[in-house]
């Protein structure tokens, strides 16, 4: 018990530093601006946060919310970003006792809700986020498994082969899901491996879910509304990489034998 404590205390606070980045990708990303200059600004009277107003979460309760400079609020969401952001990366810290685990997972986990957000407002799942995971992840596997047998290159091969598959076959049938969706399954299937399959059906069923919500409030025309599948994406890889493998058992446990 005492060493999940320590994994928790060291993971919190790397959670909460990619988190105060993910809150600038989410603002600059989808317009195409640089995530490092310029320096973050209040969007209202444009002064420049300093560093002592730039730290994550606490910065936010200090300040009331508010600029410094002028008085304007500050939305909620950063903070909550920050929160929900380490929160799952000190899940993937509690959960993977091995650190090239943990650190797979939460680098995984980390993305997710900055991605949620942005497919919800713009519809889209930016390449400079899904491209560095697909270029950064595959070396780290074979470094950890070289090193520590920690992980299975050829299993996070073939699941990154199968997830982003399936999803591009779903993509050219359907028209109605975005070449983003495939890379980032593609990127996610680095490290599900087997756990695709509780992670897509996890995010089929929550995006049916919340589909047929919509149809039943909005009658015909919900027909026609996009749904950001990407949030569910999102949402699968967290059911995947936490509890994929147990869900993988008690299926096979109940239903093989």
């Amino acid at each position: 018990m005492d060493d999940v404590w320590i994994r928790a205390l060291v993971a919190l606070p790397f959670g909460l530093v990619v988190g105060s980045f993910m809150t600038v990708a989410v603002a600059r990303m989808p317009k195409g601006e640089s995530v490092v200059r310029p320096r973050s600004r209040c969007p209202s009277c444009g002064a420049e946060i300093g560093a002592r107003d730039n730290v994550p979460v606490i910065s936010w309760v200090l300040l009331r919310g508010k600029c410094r400079r002028c008085g304007a609020r500050i939305s909620v969401e950063y903070p909550l970003l920050e929160l929900g952001t380490a929160g799952l990366v000190v899940l993937a810290a509690v959960r993977y006792p091995n650190p090239w685990q943990a650190v797979l997972v939460g680098g995984l986990l980390a993305m997710m809700p900055a991605i949620a957000l942005i497919d919800i407002r713009h519809r889209i799942i930016p390449n400079r986020l899904t491209y560095p995971a697909l270029l950064i992840f595959p070396p780290l596997i074979v470094l950890a498994w070289l090193v520590d047998d920690a992980t299975d290159p050829v299993r996070a091969l073939v699941g990154m082969l199968l997830y982003g598959g399936i999803l591009f076959v779903v993509a050219i049938i359907s028209r109605g899901m975005g070449m983003g969706d495939v890379k980032l399954a593609g990127a996610m299937g680095l490290y599900l491996g087997l756990s695709i399959v509780p992670a897509l059906l996890a995010a089929f069923l929550s995006g049916s879910v919340v589909g047929l919500f919509i149809i039943a409030r909005e009658g015909a025309a919900g027909r026609k509304m996009a749904i950001p599948f990407g949030v569910f994406l999102a949402l699968g890889g967290i059911v995947g990489v936490l509890v994929g493998p147990e869900l993988i058992d008690v299926y096979r446990d109940n239903f093989l034998e």
